[in-house]
């Protein structure tokens, strides 16, 4: 008798991760991924505590495909560092719509979100640079600036909308100077 093949956390995740992307997170549920695992339940809660964990799992994963995604566009990319980063979201909307929509289209008001964060400083500081303003005034710029560029994603995910990569980078070009011109108006 052949040995049984052992079911390991990252093979229930990469599985969970496919079944989001084709499905949509609503079709997340430990019957259908044991399904899809060709097993049954019994290894998906001997590897997770619950479900709730698991979804944490596919959310820490889902999080990593979109940093390397957008460090791969951003560092391809012609644009300056701080447009790259904001055309590489709006990308990854269009092209992982269902990643897209776990990471930033879920319900979150559970959950503790930290002020600052490390892409959050990083990005305040590129604004920082580019435009000359302070630390605080670059913190406020960086999240209109954000805003916009989600609004646009969410539009795309939800498909809503469907604009080319020109138009985006008009889009965004317009709103950054727009921007970096009221807020050196108010210094």
């Amino acid at each position: 008798m052949p040995p049984k093949v052992k079911i390991t956390k990252e093979s229930i995740v990469k599985v969970a991760i496919d079944m989001v992307r084709s499905q949509g997170t609503s079709a997340l549920n430990a019957r259908s991924l044991a399904q899809a695992l060709g097993c049954s339940t019994q290894p998906i809660f001997s590897n997770f505590d619950s479900m709730d964990d698991l979804k944490g799992a596919v959310v820490k994963e889902a999080e990593r495909i979109y940093q390397a995604y957008s460090d791969t566009l951003v560092s391809q990319s012609e644009f300056p560092t701080y447009k790259a980063s904001g055309m590489a979201y709006i990308r990854f909307a269009k092209e992982e719509r269902e990643l897209f929509c776990l990471l930033y289209m879920r319900n979150r008001s559970d959950e503790v979100i930290p002020e600052e964060t490390d892409l959050g400083n990083q990005m305040n500081t590129l604004v920082q640079n580019n435009t000359g303003l302070c630390k605080d005034v670059a913190k406020l710029f960086h999240l209109e600036m954000w805003a916009y560029v989600h609004g646009i994603a969410t539009m795309i995910a939800t498909g809503y909308l469907d604009l080319d990569e020109a138009l985006i980078s008009d889009m965004l070009t317009h709103a950054f100077q727009g921007l970096k011109h009221a807020f050196s108006a108010d210094v």
